[in-house]
């Protein structure tokens, strides 16, 4: 298991938030997720073959913006 961090744009309450989280739940391997549109950031436990791209493109796919941290 992996954690991927990434730094979202464009969530502005917690609908957003939830809209993100949804699209990160339909990447394949992905365990649990938390965004927080407050900190401007998710948070993703991952199986160790999930590609952080593939998260960060489904984020960008459901209208916002994504950058992986670290």
């Amino acid at each position: 298991m992996a954690t991927v961090q990434l730094a979202v744009k464009g969530m502005v309450c917690d609908g957003c938030a939830k809209a993100v989280e949804n699209a990160l739940r339909t990447v394949p391997g992905v365990i649990h997720v938390s965004a927080n549109y407050e900190k401007n950031e998710a948070t993703i436990e991952v199986a160790d073959t999930v590609p952080a791209q593939a998260l960060a493109d489904a984020v960008v796919k459901a209208g916002y913006e994504a950058r992986i941290e670290g």
